[in-house]
């Protein structure tokens, strides 16, 4: 039998190889969160790390708050200004109240903030170079927070949204495009319920039906985000969200089916389901089991607060410091700005993104892309953290050390203090090794905030 050329050959395979493929693209996820569940987390964003929230709104117009946590559910943030107007069961709230009098009189309404909300000084652009700069590989921005107002021009939020009313702009049309073309990954946080909407007062199924779920699919399907995070999921249950109808069309017919993620927030009774769950300002529990995001803002809220001081400012050392702990527990951070209604990113948050970034184009090696060391003993030096990417350890001192001694591992084919040129020098010792620190004085210390050893071959 005449054997066929390689070129041949190739071609023949071809009608294999295309059915193959598309079988693996093809893969139906059932709307059960059995099957749902099963779909790989793509890799970008576990590689990723460090993301930017971003709140801003009609509540940016008053953009205030208390400065306490009185009710123990964020008294303190400023996005829920218009819910503790209205909402004060606990009489807890007075403060917003008289705020909201005294500056903008008792005839006053929330909805009114619509023509305050002008964003006249946004630039996406300059956004987009800020959180680049910061080291963020990601972004997630507030389409549309609990007051119901969209920052697209939502169909079903017709004359409340940032088009028909305040900017007259596509907002998020016009972030995500410049977050993408600076290389950066676009997400949007989309509340599920809303406040005060009418229809959700009245039948739920049809707010679901006819407002929620068309809404959520127009924002995927025109702005082809990486991220969906949705907020707000307490008030039902996955069920009366039709939650996980809305992923399995997501992950199956979505134009970005193959590199979205989601968050845990689908319903009450728990955030089990997901790509990703999430802790906010610390509370919650985190597992090595599944991706994990921390989310919270430099300050204390996350719509911008006037109301806040310099105490309530997380410094760029303790950023940067929560960013090594997080993602020395497999964990990302998302952190969040909140920009003023004029479209303007307050600059000591500026300040603040721009100092980590600096921290980051040091030392991102042992950020991005890494994996937890999950069988990391105890060490006696608590500064220190760690991460790895194969058999490359890397090991993160948030204090200086002249001498630093790293248990669990004996060997390592090289050592360096990145940064820094040249070898650092070692040696095996009981336990694990010894780390001679270079010479580093003000003239040449290569970052400040927290110092990186790359260590080679230690598994």
């Amino acid at each position: 039998m005449k054997r066929s050329s390689p070129v041949l050959q190739q071609l023949m395979l071809l009608p294999l190889l295309l059915v193959t493929a598309s079988t693996v693209n093809s893969q139906q996820y059932q709307p059960t969160w059995e099957s749902l569940e099963t779909r790989p987390v793509p890799e970008w964003y576990t590689n990723a790390k460090f993301g930017i929230f971003i709140h801003w709104g009609l509540y940016s117009v008053p953009a205030w708050a208390t400065n306490s946590n009185a009710d123990g559910f964020g008294s303190n943030y400023a996005e829920w200004y218009w819910q503790r107007l209205i909402n004060d069961k606990l009489k807890i709230h007075k403060e917003f109240v008289d705020f909201q009098n005294r500056v903008y009189g008792p005839d006053f309404k929330y909805q009114d903030f619509a023509s305050l909300f002008k964003a006249e000084l946004f630039d996406p652009a300059l956004w987009a170079k800020i959180f680049k700069d910061a080291g963020a590989r990601y972004i997630v921005l507030t389409s549309k927070h609990h007051d119901g107002f969209t920052l697209w021009p939502s169909p079903e939020a017709w004359n409340w949204n940032a088009v028909d009313l305040g900017p007259h702009r596509d907002l998020a049309g016009d972030l995500s495009k410049a977050v993408k073309n600076a290389g950066l990954h676009m997400g949007f946080y989309y509340s599920l319920y809303e406040w005060y909407n009418p229809l959700y007062k009245t039948d739920v199924k049809k707010y679901v039906d006819q407002h929620m779920l068309p809404q959520l699919k127009d924002l995927v399907t025109r702005y082809q985000p990486d991220i969906v995070w949705p907020d707000g999921e307490w008030d039902q249950s996955d069920t009366t969200w039709r939650s996980r109808e809305f992923i399995a069309w997501l992950y199956n017919e979505s134009p970005v089916k193959n590199t979205v993620v989601i968050n845990d927030r689908w319903g009450s009774g728990g955030r089990k389901y997901g790509s990703f769950n999430t802790t906010e300002y610390g509370h919650g529990t985190a597992s090595l089991e599944k991706p994990w995001e921390e989310c919270r803002g430099i300050g204390e809220s996350f719509g911008y607060n006037r109301n806040e001081n310099l105490e309530q400012y997380q410094t760029s050392q303790s950023l940067v410091h929560m960013l090594i702990d997080i993602v020395s527990r497999g964990g990302n951070l998302l952190l969040n700005i909140g920009p003023a209604a004029d479209g303007t990113i307050p600059v000591i948050m500026q300040q603040r993104l721009k100092d980590m970034g600096d921290w980051l184009k040091v030392n991102g090696d042992a950020i991005y892309g890494t994996t937890a060391w999950k069988k990391a003993p105890r060490q006696t030096d608590t500064t220190l953290y760690f991460t790895r990417k194969g058999n490359t350890l890397y090991a993160i001192a948030t204090t200086w050390k002249d001498v630093l001694k790293i248990k669990g591992i004996q060997k390592a084919s090289g050592i360096e203090l990145l940064g820094v040129r040249g070898k650092v020098r070692f040696r095996s010792t009981a336990g694990g090794i010894t780390i001679q620190a270079p010479g580093v004085s003000p003239a040449n210390n290569p970052s400040t905030y927290a110092w990186v050893y790359k260590i080679e071959g230690a598994f």
